[in-house]
């Protein structure tokens, strides 16, 4: 989901819950209850939603995270765990590589890491070329996403960023 791509850091900061559940089978729960604080309904499209996070007021991001908490209550009374259904995720594709011994996860994982440090290293040398600087900088982005996804394939997702999150939610006062 591009949502989830471009506006990852911001919900999982500011709604963890719904952040996890964008990433898999309760995607559209998810989108119905960002729908719900951001636009006033559940049926805004994904475009709608880019839109509104863009140009958030604090006080949309206060309903975001109202809705957030309100979302985990339903998830726990449905009795849906969101963290293991990321780790069930995560363990069926680890499983069928195992199974399968399919050398093409391999080759995408390398071609990904030399790609998204080459063009860093590039950067580095050569500094952002004055044509297609944009592209190039949305390119080493979406390196940069799909890297991160290979490393949580390979060597696990860090929990360290769920604690994270938890912490900084719950560390905003409650008004």
């Amino acid at each position: 989901m591009d949502l989830l791509k471009t506006f990852g850091p911001l919900l999982g900061s500011v709604a963890p819950s719904i952040a996890t559940a964008l990433g898999g089978p309760l995607a559209g729960m998810a989108t119905k209850a960002l729908s719900q604080a951001l636009l006033g309904n559940e049926d805004g499209s994904e475009d709608d939603l880019q839109t509104a996070l863009r140009a958030a007021s604090p006080e949309q991001l206060a309903m975001v995270k109202k809705i957030d908490a309100d979302f985990k209550v339903q998830m726990k009374s449905l009795d849906i765990d969101l963290a293991a259904l990321a780790v069930d995720d995560r363990k069926s594709a680890r499983d069928m590589q195992t199974e399968t011994r399919d050398w093409i996860p391999r080759v995408l994982a390398i071609g990904v890491t030399l790609g998204f440090f080459g063009i860093l290293v590039y950067i580095l040398v050569y500094g952002l070329p004055t044509t297609g600087n944009e592209a190039m900088l949305l390119l080493l982005g979406a390196l940069q996403t799909a890297w991160m996804g290979i490393m949580a394939f390979y060597f696990g997702a860090s929990s360290g960023d769920t604690s994270k999150d938890k912490m900084l939610y719950n560390s905003t006062p409650k008004e």
